[in-house]
């Protein structure tokens, strides 16, 4: 069984996919953190984030089974990763391993920007997470202010509404909802709720794909 969670940054697919994921007894992939990951490269070896070559390089040699999430979490990453992923190569070199993964039992949860809609469209189930700018930002400046006090909201607002911008209006698989996606907004649910609204969306999706034509 494959599940794909798309949404916005800071909607809380993450952690809805990590819990939906040990649910079912499924494998999990942030592939947010495979763009991180790259980015995070370039920045180690000293290249630029606009050098589309080297990025390519460090998509292609990137393994999957060794990310570090606690080095690849804060602003900084996230910031250069959503610059390097309207790079086409980077999304090309990542695509496949993204699938293989995907492809290994029992199953997997996937969630990303584009998992609906390019890395696995025949996915089981979909759900695309969302909640308003607003919301969004107050959920990363809280979880950005244990590190950095003194970080203005609007500044994460204005951070939130740029890369809601350029990721859905980059040229390579832009974020949108698949048509067949199912919606899923968090603006005023906790993260309880939103996890048992999201198991009730999955499990209406997979009765009805069991449903007699």
């Amino acid at each position: 069984m494959i599940i794909a969670v798309d949404g916005p940054a800071a909607s809380g697919k993450g952690t809805l996919g990590k819990r939906i994921a040990a649910h079912y007894g499924l494998n999990h992939l942030d592939t947010g953190l495979l763009y991180r990951a790259v980015a995070r490269a370039l920045l180690d070896e000293g290249k630029l984030l606009t050098d589309e070559d080297a990025a390519i390089a460090a998509a292609r040699q990137l393994d999957f089974h060794t990310l570090d999430e606690a080095r690849l979490r804060g602003a900084e990453a996230g910031e250069a990763a959503s610059v390097i992923s309207v790079y086409p190569g980077v999304r090309e070199a990542l695509l496949r391993g993204q699938r293989e993964f995907a492809g290994q039992k029992p199953g997997a949860v996937l969630d990303g920007r584009d998992i609906g809609t390019v890395i696995c469209p025949e996915a089981d189930a979909k759900i695309f997470v969302t909640a308003s700018p607003e919301e969004r930002a107050k959920r990363r400046w809280l979880e950005l202010q244990k590190s950095n006090p003194a970080l203005a909201y609007e500044s994460v607002l204005a951070d939130i509404r740029k890369r809601d911008e350029r990721d859905s209006g980059r040229v390579a698989a832009p974020l949108k909802m698949a048509d067949d996606a199912r919606l899923l907004d968090t603006t005023k649910l906790d993260i309880e709720a939103a996890f048992q609204t999201a198991l009730g969306l999955i499990e209406a999706e997979l009765a009805g794909k069991k449903e007699p034509k």
